[in-house]
């Protein structure tokens, strides 16, 4: 299977514009029914073999414990109780407003009853509508809808492999509903005092210092599918540093910059997934160097901590 087929914004755009809302229905359903977790890590999906998962939430509610999972294979919701019950439906022809019905419906049969705190679209054009009044948006294309998930998995599976490279605090990586993007976060200890004005979710999302990398899809801003990375809060000079591969490049956003490689350049690289953990790692190491971390000590190469359990040469760790 091809690594990062092509996936141009304008072909799915209807699809996207459709899919984001089913999944911000479900993620503001996960929003009130899990355990609060630093940086707000209970809010986004994880992937599966088949799409993406809310993983289990319930119980601390009141409510039993139960899952709901997008199946980008079968193009169907599955709602599931611990206790081996199961509703699904299929994602095709359908409305933003029947699949709000249809999972509120699914819900209420498990004996769940979650609802979303605001039940609308977050930081979308339509914010101000109820999910359950929007007729407008109702294509999903499964072709496209499969690609999206694929593409997710292949992107997720690089994020992962880069992942492994830090010993210090980092998210897992994880798909966003509200933004549409799937990330991965590395921390320092270093505390970021916010502006009294500044909202609870960036103030909990940005309380200590942070190196981001991410894929988002495209959007009326950026109309193109990229990799991204970004240092915050920003240190001086950080976009004199250079990125690997060449036509990476520094985007400036006024009071901030954001590390950008567009996705059909790395198509057209020989080694596309070189090309990625390359883009990664060099967005990295300017962020950690001209914020001071120190990049030996949190080093980690290979996934392993222990020096004396690296491979020397060509040889390979092995654990008896």
């Amino acid at each position: 299977m091809e690594l990062f087929p092509p996936i141009p914004l304008a072909e799915w755009r209807d699809t996207k514009e459709t899919l984001h809302r089913f999944a911000q229905v479900v993620g503001k359903i996960r929003l009130a029914a899990s355990v609060r977790r630093n940086h707000w890590w209970n809010v986004p999906f994880r992937l599966t073999g088949r799409g993406t998962t809310t993983s289990p939430m319930g119980q601390v509610d009141g409510n039993p414990i139960f899952t709901i999972d997008f199946d980008f294979v079968a193009h169907r919701l599955v709602v599931s109780s611990l206790d081996g019950r199961e509703i699904s439906f299929p994602l095709a022809g359908r409305s933003v407003a029947s699949f709000y019905d249809a999972v509120m419906e699914a819900l209420a049969t498990l004996g769940v009853r979650t609802r979303p705190a605001l039940a609308r679209p977050f930081d979308l054009p339509d914010s101000g509508r109820p999910f359950g009044d929007d007729t407008e948006h109702a294509t999903y294309d499964p072709v496209q809808a499969n690609r999206y998930w694929r593409v997710l998995s292949q992107v997720a599976s690089v994020l992962e492999e880069f992942a492994a490279g830090y010993s210090g605090k980092v998210s897992p990586v994880h798909h966003f509903w509200h933004t549409f993007d799937i990330a991965h976060t590395r921390f320092s200890e270093r505390h970021v005092p916010q502006p009294a004005r500044t909202d609870p979710v960036t103030r909990e999302a940005y309380s200590r210092e942070v190196i981001s990398f991410g894929f988002w899809f495209g959007d009326d801003t950026f109309p193109e599918p990229a990799f991204y990375a970004y240092t915050a809060p920003e240190p001086a000079g950080l976009p004199d540093d250079p990125l690997e591969p060449a036509t990476a490049h520094w985007l400036d956003r006024g009071a901030s910059h954001l590390a950008v490689l567009r996705y059909d350049d790395v198509r057209a690289e020989t080694d596309r997934r070189a090309a990625v953990l390359a883009f990664y790692e060099s967005a990295y190491r300017a962020g950690a160097r001209r914020a001071g971390w120190d990049l030996e000590a949190l080093a980690c190469p290979g996934g392993v901590t222990d020096p004396g359990l690296r491979p020397h040469g060509h040889g390979d760790a092995v654990a008896g």
